[in-house]
């Protein structure tokens, strides 16, 4: 169970780690795609989606720290810390953004939750 609960996690972290990108270095090209945005309407939200990507590079962090800390109590702190902030962001995702967001980054973030809980 615990290496199923450290893969979901990672794969958690690597969504985000996506969605950064996407969201800061990537934005007016490729972010702006996925998000479905105009040139314009880009331009427009690019300094909030900056913002926004550096607040998801926090939940990375956490979650980096969940994988690689040593000490198994703190590592397990910060991954229940860093899952259930991805997936409270992402049920807010999806009440204000798109459904989809739900299934892209709440559900794994659940299920990484509720693996790390029953290792």
């Amino acid at each position: 169970m615990l290496l199923a609960a450290k893969i979901v996690t990672a794969a958690v972290l690597l969504i985000h780690v996506y969605i950064v990108l996407l969201e800061t270095v990537l934005f007016r090209t490729r972010g702006r795609r996925v998000f479905g945005l105009s040139a314009e309407k880009a331009e427009i939200v690019q300094a909030a989606m900056s913002n926004q990507g550096c607040y998801n590079g926090f939940l990375v962090a956490a979650l980096a720290l969940g994988l690689l800390y040593p000490d198994a109590a703190v590592a397990r702190a910060f991954n229940v810390f860093g899952l259930c902030c991805v997936a409270v962001a992402g049920m807010w995702g999806a009440a204000t953004v798109s459904t989809r967001i739900l299934f892209v980054q709440t559900a794994p973030a659940v299920a990484g939750l509720a693996l790390v809980l029953l290792a």
